[in-house]
């Protein structure tokens, strides 16, 4: 066994996972694992650069992970992976400095096309033994800032990342005058779906969507929506990890989210109070996924980049 520990930093959350990894048996024995909402690409679609409040709300959870890292025991073998927002800001520099001087290591501003590889690793690790699963996998990962497409059996067979995530779409298409539209008009609507399409005929230009048998989502977006699909009284990772939700279901929660004020949003017992003004268009990117794909249902999964990250690891570990 050996002890890891994985953060993953992306546009809408910071992520922390501590585990022990055998890569023998292919576990992963999970002794902590916890998220937080930062919010560091706030704006950075719009400025090029990340704020300074949004770097500060990042290193205060960074100065909390290090202090769970270093009780666990697992500073030597921890990997920070820092993805679209870190990508994209001008001053990825000041993060960098902040990130070595709290935890000691530097982030790897990874590319999408190594983004994708770390999702599909952690999100099938654990699903390729599965008799009830069709192959190959399609897994999607709907981050803030963009969603990485991978297509693969046991291995990747290709992979892209585009630019269109649940915080970029809302900023791009759903605020007007600094504050999110309550609820978004059917311009903006139309607008940010057609944003979503043009994406998607990007990442068919690499990945054959079309190919995969079974369609695997990741990330809060999905989970969000698998949690309201079930009408969870909270948020329970064990009932939504591995949960399954027609799309028909998909498009009946989008199309109750793209109508709905903040109010009713905020009300969902299992909607985390950070993803509120964002989950519709985070919604409408897996919707329009299982359109363009013909998937009759997503498979969720808990297990994502993170682990992976994890996994890598381990790997380096041997």
């Amino acid at each position: 066994m050996t002890r890891v520990a994985a953060i993953d930093c992306g546009t809408n959350s910071i992520r922390l996972l501590v585990a022990d990894a055998d890569p023998a048996t292919g576990e992963l024995t999970e002794l902590d694992r916890r998220m937080t909402i930062v919010r560091l690409g706030q704006g950075v679609d719009r400025t090029g650069r990340l704020a300074p409040e949004a770097l500060e709300r990042t290193f205060a959870a960074c100065r909390e992970y290090a202090e769970v890292v270093e009780r666990h025991g697992a500073s030597e073998r921890l990997r920070f992976v820092a993805t679209s927002a870190s990508r994209d800001a001008e001053n990825r520099d000041e993060f960098v400095r902040g990130v070595v001087d709290i935890l000691g290591v530097e982030p790897e501003v990874i590319t999408g096309d190594q983004e994708a590889e770390l999702s599909f690793t952690g999100a099938t690790k654990e699903l390729t033994g599965r008799d009830d699963l069709r192959r190959p996998f399609l897994v999607v990962d709907i981050g803030g800032g963009s969603t990485e497409f991978v297509v693969g059996d046991d291995h990747v067979r290709a992979a892209r990342s585009v630019d269109v995530g649940c915080v970029r779409m809302t900023e791009r298409h759903l605020v007007r005058d600094g504050a999110v539209t309550d609820p978004p008009t059917g311009e903006q609507i139309a607008a940010m779906r057609a944003d979503v399409e043009a994406a998607l005929d990007r990442a068919e230009e690499t990945v054959p969507l079309r190919d995969a048998r079974t369609l695997v989502g990741l990330a809060g977006s999905v989970t969000t929506v698998s949690a309201i699909a079930q009408d969870l009284p909270e948020y329970d990772s064990a009932a939504i990890h591995h949960s399954r939700v027609s799309r028909d279901r998909v498009r009946e929660i989008t199309e109750w989210l793209l109508r709905s004020t903040h109010a009713e949003r905020a009300a969902v017992p299992s909607m985390h109070s950070g993803r509120v003004d964002v989950i519709g268009a985070g919604a409408l990117v897996l919707l329009a996924i299982m359109e363009r794909t013909g998937a009759e249902e997503v498979v969720v999964s808990e297990h994502d980049i993170l682990d992976g990250i994890a996994w890598s690891c381990a790997s380096e570990a041997r």
